[in-house]
């Protein structure tokens, strides 16, 4: 149901380009209270989750496949989903407002449909410029002119009928300082009526990508320890919890799909930026070693939430689909009831 309101491959391909950019290192606190909001919609609905899209000028084609990511645009329209979580990365630099012009012009058929997209921040999405000494700190106030109804933080909570959304930013400490006090508040005080509980940060706690992929597999990304940190801390909460735990990240331009300790992640960095190959090892549930463009729709009804990983390949300039994974995941309540039953 729609809802009634609304460095590694870049520093190569930015060489190329001759720009220059820095990631400037994030505050440890943040005077903005996280905004909350809230999707006017009910049971069943779906939403899509994505990440790792890269907009920028599609004649380049080193940087992210546009045909890919012109493809999936139109796809994930023709969902007409509640809303659309995209895992970071947006754009290329966040500081290129010619880029952001791109993201416009590209999804503009989003905001003709009213199709609400709730980000999380992603290291491109921070890129300053350096070419430049004197400009000021632009990056951020390119994001937030997108996405208004954020009203300036950088993490925030979504509430959509029977689910809970939060998007972390994972420029900013995790497991410690005001965004960690402010998530852990968030699962101490989860409403009644939370069913699931979405996770959307850009660093991957889980994946089988590796700095050290750089050359052999088109470019990779290593877990980092504090996103690691932040799984520890989801899956000793998530044995009490009445809600079921779902991440998506992103950062690995690929698809990965694990469980631990009863909580499901999800590496959904197929967006269209250049793709990194990695070799899925017994613990991915999804064990295709290519290239995997892609987004999610999650289906999600009373008890169940549906996740289905719709892919896309580009033959002789048509798209072709296939759906390689899919998971049903149910609500802890549910679980419980269908278990005692069996047992009788």
């Amino acid at each position: 149901m729609k809802p009634t309101y609304a460095l590694t491959i870049l520093a190569a391909a930015c060489l190329a380009a001759s720009c220059s950019f820095h990631e400037p290192r994030a505050a440890q606190s943040d005077p903005v209270k996280p905004v909350a909001l809230e999707l006017k919609t009910s049971t069943p609905f779906r939403f899509v989750a994505y990440g790792d899209t890269r907009f920028h000028d599609p004649a380049d084609t080193e940087s992210a496949n546009p045909a890919v990511r012109r493809a999936l645009v139109a796809a994930i329209d023709r969902e007409n989903p509640a809303f659309i979580s995209i895992g970071g990365d947006i754009v290329l630099n966040g500081y290129d407002s010619k880029d952001w012009q791109d993201y416009d012009s590209e999804t503009a058929v989003w905001r003709e449909h009213k199709i609400p997209v709730y980000p999380a921040i992603g290291n491109h999405d921070l890129h300053e410029s350096r070419t430049v000494p004197a400009q000021p700190p632009s990056a951020l106030a390119n994001y937030f002119q997108r996405f208004p109804e954020l009203q300036n933080s950088r993490f925030y909570s979504a509430r959509a009928a029977n689910t809970l959304m939060l998007a972390l930013d994972s420029s900013l400490d995790e497991v410690s300082g005001p965004q960690s006090q402010w998530l852990a508040s968030q699962l101490d005080h989860l409403p009644s009526g939370v069913d699931f509980v979405f996770f959307v940060f850009h660093h991957p706690p889980y994946t089988s990508s590796s700095d050290n992929n750089k050359a052999a597999m088109g470019g990779g990304h290593s877990a980092r320890s504090t996103e690691q940190a932040l799984a520890k801390f989801l899956e000793e909460r998530q044995p009490n919890s009445r809600a079921r735990f779902i991440v998506f990240s992103g950062h690995v331009h690929n698809y990965e799909h694990f469980e631990h300790a009863g909580v499901t992640y999800f590496v959904t960095g197929g967006g269209g930026a250049r793709p990194y190959l990695i070799e899925h090892p017994k613990d991915d549930l999804y064990q295709d070693n290519g290239v995997n463009y892609h987004y999610l729709t999650v289906d999600v009804a009373a008890n169940s939430a549906k996740v289905v990983m719709h892919k896309v390949e580009i033959k002789d300039g048509t798209p072709v689909w296939s759906v390689p994974d899919t998971v049903t995941i149910t609500a802890p309540a549910a679980a419980k009831a269908a278990a005692a039953a069996a047992s009788k």
